[in-house]
């Protein structure tokens, strides 16, 4: 099928931030010294990005500059991961990008009247959110056009959480889920699947209504597999799980730009009964568990699949994007080393299945390309 793109001079700007957290070696429990990380690294270059606190305090997040294209990407992320790992191996630390930490422990939470409001609403939730995600931006020309890509995208949210799923333990314990962090987040006031919204007044109107609410404390802590980003012209998904390597990262932003692109165009398929509710719920909830190792809901028929014939699906309406960016062959790699080895979860379970240092090894040299400065 030929999809025939808007002219478009350039492809679209995207952006990335990853959350990590920091590891006891032996135990993987989460460490809490985020803070004296963040202070030496601060004076990394702007130009690869801004690294800052989150939710706890064994936790970062770099936040990229505005990204043309995955050359960019690369040199952004490689450093910004090159220059953590050594600011964790000179602790004797692990920098780790996973969904959920396997170790026990909880971290404390970081200052802020923000995190305390946060955290007075959740309640016997708050043992559990120790998560970390990977959120990709991808520039819109206008609110409106962001809400169009949202509703093309809702139906292929699962096929992405079973394809980057990478938080298979928790506090110790293999959950039985490839996405735990997924689970977890389902429990927020705002979770999963975004509405399926008229425009971007009712998109405006919504939100409004829910600012308030339980964890919903402003518009920024809207908790949505996919929104509307507040201070950058982008549409944002935080569908991922934090990423293992660079590679995954940044190859995870590149398909999602295609999408984005593609949905935009209007050439991204989807049945209407896969974009009722209850049919997105439950695709999000049997990707989370089962990631690759079983069926997915087929946006394109609204009825389960082999998985990799889902993926594949995914890749062929993204193609035109793909190619017209230069991105195919990275997004390719993307898949066939998914097939090889699996996502990140069976990845971590194989390694787990050998023990704990197995993992340890794994989380270590998928971390960074460079050696970790000890």
């Amino acid at each position: 099928m030929t999809v025939l793109l808007p002219n478009r001079r350039t492809p679209r700007t995207f952006g990335v931030e990853e959350e990590v957290v920091l590891l006891e070696p032996g135990t993987l429990a989460p460490v809490d010294v985020a803070d004296a990380v963040i202070e030496e690294i601060a004076d990394l270059d702007a130009s690869y990005g801004w690294v800052g606190h989150e939710f706890l305090r064994a936790q970062l997040e770099f936040s990229s500059p505005v990204l043309d294209d995955a050359a960019a990407a690369d040199r952004v992320v490689r450093e910004w991961r090159r220059v953590l790992a050594g600011a964790a191996g000179r602790r004797g630390l692990i920098a780790a990008s996973i969904g959920t930490p396997h170790g026990p422990g909880v971290s404390s939470v970081a200052e802020g009247e923000r995190y305390e409001r946060f955290v007075a609403e959740l309640g016997a939730v708050r043992p559990d959110h120790s998560i970390q995600g990977l959120h990709v931006h991808v520039g819109i020309a206008s609110r409106e056009e962001g809400v169009l890509i949202m509703r093309a995208l809702r139906p292929w949210l699962a096929p992405l959480i079973a394809l980057t799923a990478n938080s298979p333990c928790f506090a110790g314990r293999d959950t039985g889920f490839a996405s735990w962090r997924t689970l977890v987040g389902r429990r927020f006031t705002t979770a999963s699947v975004p509405p399926d919204f008229a425009d971007a007044a009712d998109y405006e109107r919504r939100v409004a209504a829910l600012v308030g609410l339980g964890t919903t404390l402003d518009s920024g802590a809207i908790a949505w597999m996919m929104r509307l980003a507040e201070r950058y012209p982008t549409v944002e998904l935080r569908v991922f799980d934090a990423q293992l390597s660079a590679d995954d990262t940044i190859e995870a932003a590149l398909l999602t730009r295609a999408l984005v692109e593609t949905a935009a165009a209007g050439a991204l398929p989807h049945d209407p009964a896969a974009a009722h509710a209850e049919h997105l719920d439950a695709a999000v909830w049997h990707a989370a568990r089962h990631g690759l190792d079983a069926g997915l809901v087929d946006p394109t028929t609204a009825s389960v699949a082999p998985a990799w014939d889902v993926i594949e699906r995914m890749l062929e309406a993204a193609s035109p994007a793909l190619d017209a960016a230069g991105d195919r062959g990275r997004v390719e790699s993307l898949l066939e080393r998914t097939r090889a080895a699996g996502n990140g979860a069976a990845r971590q379970r194989a390694a787990l299945a050998e023990g704990l240092p197995a993992l340890e090894r794994l989380l270590r040299t998928s971390f960074a390309d460079s050696p970790v400065v000890e």
